[in-house]
């Protein structure tokens, strides 16, 4: 899984997560907390959050720890074409598999992603 995030003036890094099965647990400790907290801290009272709804940002386990990190979500639709990020996915898509030479592995992947 990779995660990004978009804001008006510009985007986070990309974050590869590790090999295995995302869970909510997995979401807040790997993305949730090092990531999103960040951002939150950074812009203050203003930021909202918004994810793009896959099951493992619908857990108990995340609704809890955004109301303890005090950050509001936007409620969209899974996959929802206004969800302006699933616009970002489409285009990374394109552009890594328009490459000279697409990526044939996890390693080469990766490295596409971030170029």
């Amino acid at each position: 899984m990779v995660w990004a995030g978009i804001m008006i003036n510009g985007r986070t890094r990309q974050h590869v997560v590790a090999n295995g099965t995302m869970t909510g647990q997995r979401y807040i400790d790997e993305v949730l907390l090092p990531h999103v907290r960040l951002f939150r801290g950074a812009v203050g009272d203003k930021f909202v959050f918004m994810d793009d709804n896959a099951t493992c940002h619908r857990t108990l386990a995340v609704q809890d720890c955004l109301d303890s990190e005090g950050i509001q979500r936007l409620v969209w639709p899974a996959r929802s074409p206004l969800n302006p990020i699933e616009n970002v996915w489409d285009a990374l898509g394109r552009q890594v598999t328009g490459r000279n030479y697409p990526p044939t592995n996890r390693n080469t992947l990766i490295c596409a992603l971030k170029d």
